[in-house]
Protein backbone atom coordinates (compact mmCIF):
# COMPACT_ATOMS: atom_id res chain seq x y z
CA UNK A 1 0.00 0.00 0.00
CA UNK A 2 2.68 2.48 0.98
CA UNK A 3 4.81 1.76 -2.09
CA UNK A 4 1.89 2.12 -4.48
CA UNK A 5 0.83 5.40 -2.91
CA UNK A 6 4.37 6.69 -3.01
CA UNK A 7 4.77 5.72 -6.67
CA UNK A 8 1.55 7.48 -7.63
CA UNK A 9 2.63 10.59 -5.76
CA UNK A 10 5.96 10.65 -7.58
CA UNK A 11 4.29 10.19 -10.95
CA UNK A 12 1.97 13.10 -10.20
CA UNK A 13 4.88 15.28 -9.18
CA UNK A 14 6.75 14.50 -12.37
CA UNK A 15 3.76 15.02 -14.61
CA UNK A 16 2.34 18.17 -13.12
CA UNK A 17 5.01 19.91 -11.07
CA UNK A 18 6.25 23.22 -12.48
CA UNK A 19 7.57 24.96 -9.37
CA UNK A 20 10.37 24.15 -6.99
CA UNK A 21 9.76 26.62 -4.14
CA UNK A 22 7.56 25.79 -1.20
CA UNK A 23 4.10 27.28 -0.81
CA UNK A 24 3.89 30.80 0.58
CA UNK A 25 1.58 29.97 3.48
CA UNK A 26 1.44 27.13 5.97
CA UNK A 27 -0.71 27.14 9.06
CA UNK A 28 -3.49 25.84 11.26
CA UNK A 29 -7.20 26.47 11.84
CA UNK A 30 -8.04 27.91 15.28
CA UNK A 31 -11.74 27.05 15.77
CA UNK A 32 -13.95 27.77 18.76
CA UNK A 33 -16.07 30.77 17.80
CA UNK A 34 -17.70 28.51 15.21
CA UNK A 35 -18.75 25.90 17.76
CA UNK A 36 -22.51 25.52 17.48
CA UNK A 37 -22.51 26.15 13.72
CA UNK A 38 -24.33 23.31 11.98
CA UNK A 39 -24.19 22.41 8.30
CA UNK A 40 -27.74 23.74 7.84
CA UNK A 41 -26.55 27.21 8.82
CA UNK A 42 -28.04 27.33 12.28
CA UNK A 43 -25.79 28.52 15.09
CA UNK A 44 -26.33 27.46 18.69
CA UNK A 45 -24.75 30.44 20.42
CA UNK A 46 -24.62 28.66 23.78
CA UNK A 47 -22.12 26.21 22.26
CA UNK A 48 -19.57 28.87 21.29
CA UNK A 49 -16.26 28.05 23.00
CA UNK A 50 -13.83 30.94 22.72
CA UNK A 51 -10.25 29.72 22.17
CA UNK A 52 -8.93 32.40 24.52
CA UNK A 53 -8.01 32.01 28.17
CA UNK A 54 -9.49 35.38 29.15
CA UNK A 55 -12.89 34.01 28.17
CA UNK A 56 -12.38 30.67 29.91
CA UNK A 57 -11.22 28.71 26.88
CA UNK A 58 -8.10 27.09 25.48
CA UNK A 59 -5.01 29.19 24.91
CA UNK A 60 -5.45 29.88 21.20
CA UNK A 61 -3.25 32.95 21.46
CA UNK A 62 -0.47 30.86 22.99
CA UNK A 63 -0.97 28.20 20.32
CA UNK A 64 -0.50 30.76 17.56
CA UNK A 65 2.61 32.18 19.22
CA UNK A 66 3.99 28.65 19.43
CA UNK A 67 3.11 27.83 15.84
CA UNK A 68 4.82 30.98 14.59
CA UNK A 69 7.85 31.22 16.89
CA UNK A 70 8.74 27.56 17.32
CA UNK A 71 7.23 26.06 14.16
CA UNK A 72 7.62 29.03 11.78
CA UNK A 73 4.08 28.75 10.39
CA UNK A 74 2.59 31.96 9.02
CA UNK A 75 -1.18 31.75 8.56
CA UNK A 76 -4.18 30.96 10.77
CA UNK A 77 -7.87 30.61 9.97
CA UNK A 78 -10.26 31.91 12.62
CA UNK A 79 -13.75 30.46 12.10
CA UNK A 80 -16.75 32.30 13.55
CA UNK A 81 -20.52 31.96 13.29
CA UNK A 82 -22.45 34.64 11.41
CA UNK A 83 -25.12 34.64 14.10
CA UNK A 84 -22.49 35.09 16.81
CA UNK A 85 -21.12 38.20 15.12
CA UNK A 86 -24.57 39.77 14.88
CA UNK A 87 -26.03 38.24 18.06
CA UNK A 88 -28.61 36.42 15.94
CA UNK A 89 -29.94 39.55 14.18
CA UNK A 90 -29.75 39.01 10.42
CA UNK A 91 -28.78 42.22 8.65
CA UNK A 92 -27.94 43.95 11.91
CA UNK A 93 -24.74 45.56 13.17
CA UNK A 94 -21.80 43.69 14.62
CA UNK A 95 -22.67 42.97 18.24
CA UNK A 96 -20.22 44.97 20.35
CA UNK A 97 -19.70 42.32 23.04
CA UNK A 98 -19.49 39.31 20.75
CA UNK A 99 -17.31 41.05 18.21
CA UNK A 100 -14.95 42.26 20.93
CA UNK A 101 -14.34 38.62 21.89
CA UNK A 102 -13.74 37.55 18.31
CA UNK A 103 -11.58 40.57 17.58
CA UNK A 104 -9.40 39.64 20.55
CA UNK A 105 -8.57 36.40 18.72
CA UNK A 106 -7.90 38.29 15.48
CA UNK A 107 -5.59 40.73 17.26
CA UNK A 108 -3.75 37.84 18.94
CA UNK A 109 -3.22 36.37 15.50
CA UNK A 110 -2.07 39.65 13.96
CA UNK A 111 0.37 40.20 16.82
CA UNK A 112 2.31 37.11 15.69
CA UNK A 113 2.96 38.64 12.27
CA UNK A 114 1.00 35.87 10.57
CA UNK A 115 -1.81 36.21 8.04
CA UNK A 116 -5.22 35.81 9.66
CA UNK A 117 -8.29 34.51 7.81
CA UNK A 118 -11.68 35.87 8.92
CA UNK A 119 -13.91 32.86 8.17
CA UNK A 120 -17.70 33.00 8.42
CA UNK A 121 -18.52 29.36 9.11
CA UNK A 122 -22.16 29.10 7.98
CA UNK A 123 -22.21 26.80 4.93
CA UNK A 124 -23.80 29.56 2.76
CA UNK A 125 -26.85 29.61 5.03
CA UNK A 126 -28.61 31.34 7.86
CA UNK A 127 -30.95 29.08 9.84
CA UNK A 128 -31.37 26.59 7.05
CA UNK A 129 -31.91 28.99 4.14
CA UNK A 130 -29.36 29.65 1.38
CA UNK A 131 -27.93 33.10 0.72
CA UNK A 132 -29.51 34.67 -2.37
CA UNK A 133 -31.62 31.58 -3.02
CA UNK A 134 -34.54 31.84 -0.63
CA UNK A 135 -32.55 32.84 2.45
CA UNK A 136 -30.58 35.95 3.40
CA UNK A 137 -30.37 38.51 0.63
CA UNK A 138 -27.12 39.40 -1.04
CA UNK A 139 -27.45 42.79 0.66
CA UNK A 140 -27.61 41.17 4.11
CA UNK A 141 -24.59 39.02 3.28
CA UNK A 142 -22.71 42.03 1.96
CA UNK A 143 -23.61 44.01 5.09
CA UNK A 144 -21.69 41.78 7.48
CA UNK A 145 -18.69 41.76 5.17
CA UNK A 146 -18.79 45.53 4.75
CA UNK A 147 -18.71 45.94 8.51
CA UNK A 148 -15.85 43.46 8.97
CA UNK A 149 -13.85 44.96 6.11
CA UNK A 150 -14.28 48.45 7.56
CA UNK A 151 -12.70 47.28 10.81
CA UNK A 152 -9.78 45.53 9.12
CA UNK A 153 -9.34 47.71 6.04
CA UNK A 154 -5.82 48.75 7.04
CA UNK A 155 -4.68 45.31 8.21
CA UNK A 156 -2.71 43.97 5.28
CA UNK A 157 -2.34 40.54 6.93
CA UNK A 158 -6.08 39.98 7.21
CA UNK A 159 -7.58 37.58 4.66
CA UNK A 160 -11.33 37.53 4.06
CA UNK A 161 -12.77 33.99 3.90
CA UNK A 162 -16.16 34.65 2.30
CA UNK A 163 -17.92 31.52 3.55
CA UNK A 164 -17.08 28.09 4.91
CA UNK A 165 -18.14 25.08 2.87
CA UNK A 166 -21.22 25.98 0.81
CA UNK A 167 -23.10 22.81 -0.10
CA UNK A 168 -26.20 21.68 -1.98
CA UNK A 169 -26.42 25.03 -3.75
CA UNK A 170 -29.19 24.79 -6.37
CA UNK A 171 -27.78 27.46 -8.71
CA UNK A 172 -24.00 27.79 -8.64
CA UNK A 173 -24.04 30.82 -10.95
CA UNK A 174 -26.43 32.58 -8.60
CA UNK A 175 -24.04 31.72 -5.75
CA UNK A 176 -21.32 33.43 -7.75
CA UNK A 177 -23.43 36.59 -7.67
CA UNK A 178 -23.70 36.37 -3.88
CA UNK A 179 -19.93 35.99 -3.62
CA UNK A 180 -19.55 39.01 -5.91
CA UNK A 181 -21.76 41.05 -3.58
CA UNK A 182 -19.50 40.23 -0.65
CA UNK A 183 -16.32 40.97 -2.61
CA UNK A 184 -17.71 44.30 -3.78
CA UNK A 185 -18.69 45.23 -0.22
CA UNK A 186 -15.22 44.37 1.08
CA UNK A 187 -13.45 46.40 -1.58
CA UNK A 188 -15.82 49.38 -1.21
CA UNK A 189 -15.17 49.38 2.54
CA UNK A 190 -11.53 50.20 1.85
CA UNK A 191 -9.98 46.72 2.04
CA UNK A 192 -8.69 47.04 -1.50
CA UNK A 193 -5.59 44.86 -1.50
CA UNK A 194 -6.11 41.94 0.90
CA UNK A 195 -6.68 38.39 -0.27
CA UNK A 196 -10.28 37.20 -0.51
CA UNK A 197 -11.08 33.47 -0.58
CA UNK A 198 -13.80 32.32 -2.98
CA UNK A 199 -15.59 29.08 -1.97
CA UNK A 200 -17.49 26.70 -4.21
CA UNK A 201 -20.22 24.08 -3.90
CA UNK A 202 -19.95 20.55 -2.43
CA UNK A 203 -18.30 21.84 0.75
CA UNK A 204 -15.82 23.65 -1.54
CA UNK A 205 -14.23 20.26 -2.13
CA UNK A 206 -11.05 20.30 -4.20
CA UNK A 207 -12.04 17.11 -6.01
CA UNK A 208 -15.24 18.55 -7.52
CA UNK A 209 -14.37 22.24 -7.66
CA UNK A 210 -14.08 22.26 -11.45
CA UNK A 211 -16.60 19.62 -12.49
CA UNK A 212 -19.49 21.03 -10.40
CA UNK A 213 -19.18 24.44 -12.02
CA UNK A 214 -17.76 26.27 -9.01
CA UNK A 215 -14.54 27.32 -10.72
CA UNK A 216 -16.38 28.67 -13.75
CA UNK A 217 -18.97 30.54 -11.69
CA UNK A 218 -16.35 32.10 -9.42
CA UNK A 219 -14.18 33.06 -12.41
CA UNK A 220 -16.70 35.83 -13.03
CA UNK A 221 -16.11 37.41 -9.60
CA UNK A 222 -13.94 40.51 -9.87
CA UNK A 223 -12.59 43.45 -7.92
CA UNK A 224 -14.07 46.91 -8.41
CA UNK A 225 -11.74 47.59 -11.35
CA UNK A 226 -12.58 44.30 -13.06
CA UNK A 227 -9.33 42.62 -12.07
CA UNK A 228 -8.99 39.31 -10.21
CA UNK A 229 -5.92 40.28 -8.18
CA UNK A 230 -5.88 38.52 -4.79
CA UNK A 231 -9.16 36.70 -5.46
CA UNK A 232 -8.17 33.17 -4.47
CA UNK A 233 -10.04 29.91 -4.96
CA UNK A 234 -10.75 28.31 -1.56
CA UNK A 235 -10.69 24.51 -1.45
CA UNK A 236 -10.89 21.76 1.18
CA UNK A 237 -9.98 18.08 1.17
CA UNK A 238 -10.05 15.33 3.79
CA UNK A 239 -8.46 11.95 3.17
CA UNK A 240 -10.68 9.56 5.15
CA UNK A 241 -13.03 7.01 3.64
CA UNK A 242 -15.87 9.43 2.84
CA UNK A 243 -13.97 12.72 2.75
CA UNK A 244 -15.80 14.01 5.81
CA UNK A 245 -12.85 14.46 8.13
CA UNK A 246 -14.56 12.44 10.85
CA UNK A 247 -12.49 9.23 10.78
CA UNK A 248 -9.01 8.62 12.19
CA UNK A 249 -7.74 6.62 9.19
CA UNK A 250 -6.80 7.95 5.77
CA UNK A 251 -7.40 5.83 2.67
CA UNK A 252 -5.57 7.74 -0.10
CA UNK A 253 -3.55 10.88 -0.76
CA UNK A 254 -5.88 11.86 -3.64
CA UNK A 255 -3.04 13.46 -5.57
CA UNK A 256 -3.90 11.83 -8.89
CA UNK A 257 -7.66 12.28 -8.71
CA UNK A 258 -7.81 15.67 -6.98
CA UNK A 259 -4.71 17.78 -6.49
CA UNK A 260 -2.95 17.08 -9.79
CA UNK A 261 -6.00 17.69 -12.03
CA UNK A 262 -6.86 20.84 -10.07
CA UNK A 263 -3.28 22.07 -10.41
CA UNK A 264 -3.44 21.51 -14.16
CA UNK A 265 -6.73 23.39 -14.39
CA UNK A 266 -5.50 26.31 -12.28
CA UNK A 267 -2.42 26.58 -14.45
CA UNK A 268 -4.55 26.58 -17.61
CA UNK A 269 -6.67 29.52 -16.42
CA UNK A 270 -3.92 31.38 -14.55
CA UNK A 271 -5.57 31.13 -11.13
CA UNK A 272 -4.38 30.02 -7.68
CA UNK A 273 -5.99 28.20 -4.76
CA UNK A 274 -5.53 27.91 -1.02
CA UNK A 275 -6.22 24.59 0.70
CA UNK A 276 -7.78 26.08 3.82
CA UNK A 277 -8.77 22.75 5.40
CA UNK A 278 -7.03 19.39 5.34
CA UNK A 279 -6.56 16.93 8.17
CA UNK A 280 -6.04 13.39 9.33
CA UNK A 281 -5.88 11.31 12.47
CA UNK A 282 -3.45 12.96 14.86
CA UNK A 283 -1.23 9.91 15.37
CA UNK A 284 -2.40 7.70 12.54
CA UNK A 285 0.33 6.27 10.32
CA UNK A 286 -1.83 6.19 7.19
CA UNK A 287 -2.70 9.86 7.62
CA UNK A 288 0.86 10.92 8.31
CA UNK A 289 1.90 9.23 5.05
CA UNK A 290 -0.98 10.61 2.97
CA UNK A 291 -1.12 14.14 4.38
CA UNK A 292 2.65 14.54 4.09
CA UNK A 293 2.51 13.43 0.46
CA UNK A 294 -0.21 15.97 -0.29
CA UNK A 295 1.84 18.76 1.27
CA UNK A 296 4.89 17.69 -0.71
CA UNK A 297 2.78 17.94 -3.86
CA UNK A 298 1.48 21.39 -2.95
CA UNK A 299 5.03 22.57 -2.30
CA UNK A 300 6.14 21.24 -5.67
CA UNK A 301 3.20 23.00 -7.34
CA UNK A 302 3.46 26.27 -5.47
CA UNK A 303 2.86 28.26 -8.64
CA UNK A 304 -0.84 27.38 -8.32
CA UNK A 305 -1.22 26.40 -4.66
CA UNK A 306 -0.60 29.31 -2.27
CA UNK A 307 -0.56 27.12 0.82
CA UNK A 308 -2.45 24.97 3.27
CA UNK A 309 -4.02 25.03 6.71
CA UNK A 310 -4.50 21.96 8.86
CA UNK A 311 -7.69 21.31 10.82
CA UNK A 312 -7.59 22.03 13.68
CA UNK A 313 -6.41 23.39 17.04
CA UNK A 314 -7.99 26.24 19.06
CA UNK A 315 -10.77 24.95 21.28
CA UNK A 316 -10.53 21.37 20.02
CA UNK A 317 -9.36 18.83 22.58
CA UNK A 318 -5.73 17.78 22.34
CA UNK A 319 -6.60 14.28 23.58
CA UNK A 320 -10.09 13.32 22.39
CA UNK A 321 -10.68 15.05 19.04
CA UNK A 322 -9.82 12.66 16.22
CA UNK A 323 -8.08 15.20 13.94
CA UNK A 324 -6.61 17.33 16.69
CA UNK A 325 -3.70 19.63 15.95
CA UNK A 326 -4.07 21.25 19.36
CA UNK A 327 -0.62 21.12 20.97
CA UNK A 328 -0.19 19.50 24.36
CA UNK A 329 0.51 21.97 27.16
CA UNK A 330 2.84 21.56 30.11
CA UNK A 331 4.73 23.80 32.51
CA UNK A 332 8.53 24.04 32.52
CA UNK A 333 10.50 24.20 35.80
CA UNK A 334 10.80 27.96 35.35
CA UNK A 335 7.01 28.23 35.25
CA UNK A 336 6.81 28.94 31.52
CA UNK A 337 4.07 27.25 29.50
CA UNK A 338 5.43 24.75 26.99
CA UNK A 339 3.63 23.47 23.89
CA UNK A 340 4.33 20.09 22.25
CA UNK A 341 2.97 19.39 18.78
CA UNK A 342 0.74 16.51 17.78
CA UNK A 343 2.64 13.93 15.72
CA UNK A 344 0.93 14.75 12.42
CA UNK A 345 1.52 18.45 13.01
CA UNK A 346 5.20 17.88 13.66
CA UNK A 347 5.83 15.47 10.78
CA UNK A 348 3.58 17.04 8.14
CA UNK A 349 2.22 20.54 8.70
CA UNK A 350 5.37 21.88 10.34
CA UNK A 351 8.09 19.78 8.72
CA UNK A 352 6.84 20.17 5.16
CA UNK A 353 6.51 23.94 5.48
CA UNK A 354 10.06 24.08 6.78
CA UNK A 355 11.51 22.04 3.93
CA UNK A 356 11.81 18.64 5.59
Amino acid sequence: MFLSKFFLAVVALLNFGHATAKVRYGGINIPGFDFGCLTNGTDILADVNSPLTQYGGNDGAGQMRHFTKQDHLNIFRLPVGWQFLLNDTLGGPLNSNNFAEYNALVQSCLSTGAHCIIDIHNYARWDGLIIGQGGPTDEQFASVWSQLATVYANETNVVFGIMNEPHDIPDINRWGQSVQAAVTAIRKAGATTQMILLPGNDYTGAQTFVENGSAAALANVTNLDGSITNLIYDVHKYLDIDGSGTHPNCVANHINDTFAPLAQYLRSVDRVALLSEIGGGSNNTSCIIDVCQVLDFLNYNSDVYLGYLGWGAGSLSATTYVLSLTPFESTAPNGRKVFRDQLIAKKCFVAKFNGH
